[in-house]
């Protein structure tokens, strides 16, 4: 499938563009994961790259590592959470403090969000992709 007349691979500054958001995305997606599993679900902390002056800074290093490492980064912590939640139950309450609410949050409900999160941000990272190569998907 082709796209309108005019679209096509992009190239210079806007494919390096579209490359670098793409990074920003893994990199947000693995430390995002990390903080809701990690942190709000088993109480734990997480050495995450945000601060309160720069509350984005997980985009913004990625540009700096090899997309191949982002996403081998984000694959092992994808793994490593999956272990660390799969004795839970699905109701079972979360264990960090939520600055937005009193009561604790279900592993369900963290997994649903996660899997909302990761899903909306696939389809970000498809349209950059897609600016990238010129490739529509069907």
């Amino acid at each position: 499938m082709r796209g309108p007349v005019g679209c096509g691979r992009a190239t210079g500054a806007v494919a390096r563009l579209a490359a670098d958001d793409v990074s920003g995305l893994v990199s947000h997606l693995r430390w995002v994961e990390a903080s809701w599993i990690e942190k709000t679900m088993l109480g734990g902390t997480i050495d995450a790259p945000w601060t309160e002056d720069d509350p984005d800074r997980e985009f913004l290093i990625a540009v700096e590592v090899p997309l191949a490492q982002l996403l081998a980064e984000y694959r092992d912590a994808c793994a490593r959470h999956r272990d660390l939640v799969a004795s839970l139950d699905l109701d079972a309450p979360s264990r960090g403090a939520l600055d937005w609410r009193a009561e604790p949050l279900t592993l369900r409900w963290i997994l649903l969000h996660l899997t909302e999160e990761t899903a909306r941000h696939n389809g970000h990272i498809d349209i950059l992709r897609e600016l990238a190569d010129g490739v529509r998907g069907r």
